[in-house]
């Protein structure tokens, strides 16, 4: 077993099904080699099979997928004005870390206006909003025990809040869950 020092505690868990879309507020997530299951498991495509991203089509942020592809593309398609569909999403990104994580703090300092360029500080579409003694974006480098699953803290976004993590260990989160670094 990992231990490490308290450092704060999870207050809240999402996850995103559908890339770009709503995310959905879980009390327990299973954190899995690749991030939390079910998250962003889903693509929204356009005609020309290129994604759709809430930079050009904003209004995807607000919409909360129904767990039905098929129903969700329809909604999308009509809400967008153009075809689109959905499409499983590739397994491994080079350019994303399996599991997000933003400290209590962090959002308040960016509601305070400390946000990078094309953030929101009202939804930094992290899997894991913390509450911490201390600034996340230090440990870099560091691994953390969250609940079940440890974490190796690889990098900070350049264009969000928080830090992103890679899962060293899977193991079960829940809202409450101690975080300890190790």
């Amino acid at each position: 077993m990992t231990t490490g020092r308290p450092v704060g505690r999870v207050e809240e868990i999402r996850i995103y099904p559908v890339r770009s879309l709503a995310g959905r507020a879980l009390t327990l997530a299973e954190v899995l080699p690749g991030g939390l299951a079910g998250d962003r498991v889903w693509t929204v495509l356009g005609a020309d099979d290129s994604p759709v991203r809430p930079k050009e089509a904003p209004a995807l942020r607000d919409v909360e997928p129904t767990g039905d592809p098929s129903a969700d593309a329809a909604r999308l398609t009509e809400l967008l004005n153009r075809p689109v569909r959905l499409a499983p999403s590739p397994a491994a990104r080079p350019d994303v870390a399996p599991v997000h994580l933003v400290s209590r703090q962090a959002v308040d300092r960016a509601a305070a206006g400390e946000v990078p360029e094309g953030c929101s500080a009202e939804d930094p579409r992290a899997n894991l909003l913390l509450d911490l003694d201390g600034d996340e974006r230090a440990w870099v480098g560091r691994e953390l025990r969250v609940g079940g699953a440890v974490l190796r803290i690889t990098r900070t976004p350049k264009h969000c809040l928080g830090v992103y993590a890679d899962v060293l260990a899977p193991g079960p989160v829940r809202t409450g869950d101690t975080v300890l670094l190790v």
